[in-house]
């Protein structure tokens, strides 16, 4: 069962209501004046009553309905306003929170993106969030505000009768006490409801990106499978959550009939006793009604708070997840030296929670330099490690052991910002965004000129695809990106490293979704951009890395080979030049 201390309720409340001072007096003074008014206003009604029935003058009556209609009107203004206020504080209080969340999700580590889906992600950014949007707006005051009810009504109801207030007093605390027990037992029920939706999200998240494949290779039934078991096991859940917040909602129904009982009894007795008058005996009733109110606007606040609280859970747990990356390195790369230096380095992709005795490296003991403004060309089988290498280089990950440094600097002493600013990467993988060209190109930096990604896709042999658009760098690639192809979407990421500029470039199996034809064109486009810079380039064709100073050769994790390229191809005993000598083209298998 989830239980989360008072205090972390309170600290949430706060942090995110706090620069929303404004709002929140305004929706206090609302909430707590209506109050006070529901309150008074019944008072008015005994008047009327008792008046009536003693024969008093109409202009009494009349003043006294009038007094009456416009509190209520009064009430239902203030009722009006809060609910304005709190419809604010939410939207403002929730959207906060998701954007906090957006930013705490982008700052953790590639291992915890790889180890939650996006639909899960995605169910704890908004469908979380959106359970917690009442509890940002109203649930602090409503409970506070109903209290102040409860203790009205009683207070009113001593002043009128001490046994009638002695019995709704018993009466309140024993409801009080019975819905509080009972508001902690669909908790758990709730929080797997949230686990099973996150579930859900992620499997819709995840085959629908696959849709291509799947419908390729005939698994759609699988998929319809999947779904349909998830649906069941999601249907028995929820059907366990409600009914156990209808035990709730059953349980007051209950209290409430007994209360007025009791009231009606004990106004029924005091006036055979001729111990209270008529209207007195309806202001109680009245007021005993008035009870339920409270009662069951704070048993809607506690059920509401079931649903809250596992969500709340979530949430905390989420922004509890640190990275293990240090973003905030003091040291900052020299102008001009930027070569790249392994020392000693290994890596496993240990999960996120899981601890072993002893780690499966993926790179093991990894060790060469790469001055400056050369090129390193980096082979092997999949899985060797080619692309780990890269991502550590870029500290989407840190080594368990070893160091890596870049100009003489470890990275790990150097902002990421300034890190990922020097060394660019581009993928055979392209991630285009619904956004126009222009954002594609720049990732929203508008400091780059137009003129200058206009040279750029030139020189890549794009400019005939971009005049061919409606609205040129201001069209926006729709989710068929535009008509673009695999390998123009490539080229798009090549324009994205010209504009950025960084001294660092490593191109993994970039080059390998381009036709022949244009790779061709794009060699001297790639030479252009290697000019004084130091470069890695990840391949499995050979005949990629005709422009590399330096080769390694990765096998099974490990340096298997590593030299200058002239060297290697001189001593025909080396791997590299006996790959050259029986023709292989292709070193993937």
């Amino acid at each position: 069962m989830i239980k989360l201390p008072l205090k972390q309720y309170w600290h949430l409340l706060a942090h995110y209501l706090r620069s929303q001072k404004n709002r929140v007096y305004w929706l206090s003074f609302a909430l707590l004046g209506s109050i006070g008014l529901q309150v008074v206003n019944p008072q008015i009604l005994r008047y009327f009553i008792d008046t009536a029935v003693a024969g008093g003058s109409s202009q009494s009556l009349l003043i006294a309905a009038l007094l009456f209609l416009g509190i209520a009107v009064i009430i239902q203004v203030l009722m009006i306003i809060a609910t304005y206020f709190g419809e604010m504080v939410a939207w403002t209080a929730t959207n906060n929170l998701r954007l906090d969340l957006v930013h705490h999700c982008l700052n953790l580590d590639l291992s915890f993106h790889k180890s939650h889906t996006p639909g899960e992600l995605l169910e704890r950014i908004d469908g979380d969030v959106n359970t917690l949007s009442q509890f940002f707006s109203q649930f602090t005051l409503i409970i506070l505000g109903n209290g102040l009810l409860l203790l009205g009504i009683l207070g009113v109801l001593f002043y009128e009768n001490w046994r009638v207030g002695i019995s709704m007093t018993l009466f309140t605390t024993f409801a009080l006490g019975a819905l509080l027990r009972l508001h902690t037992f669909a908790i758990p029920y709730w929080g797997t409801l949230r686990q099973v939706s996150a579930e859900f999200f992620g499997f819709i998240g995840e085959h629908f990106s696959g849709f291509e494949d799947i419908k390729a290779n005939g698994a759609t039934g699988y998929v319809m499978h999947r779904f349909h078991s998830i649906l069941q096991r999601w249907l028995p859940l929820f059907y366990r959550a409600r009914l156990a917040s209808t035990y709730l909602w059953a349980a007051t129904i209950g209290l409430f009939s007994v209360g007025q009982v009791i009231a009606l009894a004990i106004s029924a007795y005091l006036w055979y006793r001729n111990n209270i008058t008529i209207g007195t005996v309806f202001v109680i009733f009245y007021y005993a009604d008035l009870l339920n109110q409270p009662i069951e606007r704070i048993r809607i606040q506690l059920e509401d708070l079931q649903a809250a609280q596992a969500s709340i859970y979530r949430v905390q747990n989420l922004l509890q997840v640190q990275p293990t990356i240090n973003f905030t390195g003091k040291q900052h790369f020299s102008k001009t030296d930027f070569s790249v230096v392994f020392d000693g380095v290994y890596f496993s992709y240990e999960s996120e929670n899981e601890k072993k005795k002893s780690l499966d490296y993926a790179l093991s003991n990894i060790s060469f330099t790469l001055p400056s403004g050369e090129i390193l060309g980096i082979l092997g089988h999949t899985g060797s490690g080619k692309t780990t290498l890269a991502r550590l280089l870029l500290r989407l990950y840190d080594p368990q052991k070893g160091c890596i440094r870049i100009g003489g600097i470890p990275i790990n002493q150097v902002s990421l910002s300034e890190l990922r600013h020097q060394v660019g990467l581009v993928t055979q993988d392209v991630q285009l965004f619904q956004t126009t060209v222009r954002n594609n190109l720049t990732f929203f930096d508008s400091s780059i000129e137009d003129t200058q990604i206009l040279k750029i896709l030139e020189m890549l042999g794009l400019s005939s695809w971009l005049y061919s658009l409606p609205n040129g760098l201001d069209t926006h690639l729709g989710a068929d990106s535009s008509g673009l192809s695999a390998g123009q979407a490539q080229l798009l990421a090549f324009a994205r490293i010209f504009l950025k500029q960084p001294n660092v470039i490593i191109l993994d199996e970039a080059s390998s979704r381009i036709d022949p034809a244009t790779e061709i064109f794009i060699e001297q486009a790639i030479s252009h951009l290697f000019e004084h810079r130091t470069g890695i380039i990840i391949a499995h064709r050979l005949a990629t890395l005709q422009r590399a100073d330096r080769i390694l050769i990765l096998d099974n994790g490990r340096i298997l080979e590593y030299g200058k390229r002239q060297d290697l191809l001189n001593n025909p005993n080396s791997r590299f030049s006996q790959l050259l000598e029986m023709g292989v083209q292709n070193v993937l298998v």
